[in-house]
């Protein structure tokens, strides 16, 4: 995996663990992105990630104080990066994606108007790579998020 953001249409190196056990990472993070949300977590210590489904900004993950944003009904919390960051998607975009993996990478670029991102001149973009019959299988196993 790189250091560097990737640049837009260049799939990032993600040699981060897909699998744990016996557990399928729905989410996982690229260096790069984890980098990026130790910047902010030094101005804002708790943070979490949604991806929505909208237009706009609303297509890029967005990155919020915890305490900022309040999670919706249909919302579907994916796992955690960097620890115990939470990542969240919306259940329509969930039911669209549930057969990929989500990679949070950087680019360069300015985040959406009200995420975290925005004015670091890096911005958080999702990628995605389709699950194998195997991880399928595992996540087939593990109790619905909806």
């Amino acid at each position: 995996m790189t250091d560097q953001p990737t640049s837009p249409g260049e799939t990032p190196s993600v040699d981060v663990p897909s699998t744990r056990g016996s557990t399928v990472d729905r989410v996982v993070a690229t260096d790069a992105a984890l980098d990026l949300i130790a910047e902010i977590r030094r101005d804002h210590p708790s943070i979490l990630f949604h991806q929505s489904g909208g237009c706009c900004d609303g297509s890029s993950p967005m990155c919020y104080p915890t305490d900022d944003f309040r999670i919706g009904s249909r919302d579907v919390k994916l796992g955690q990066v960097a620890g115990d960051v939470a990542v969240y998607i919306s259940g329509p975009q969930f039911e669209a994606w549930r057969h990929t993996q989500l990679i949070l990478d950087v680019v360069p670029g300015r985040g959406g108007m009200f995420s975290l991102d925005n004015g670091r001149e890096r911005r958080f973009l999702v990628r995605s790579r389709v699950f194998t019959d195997d991880e399928l299988a595992v996540l087939d196993r593990e109790p619905d998020l909806n």
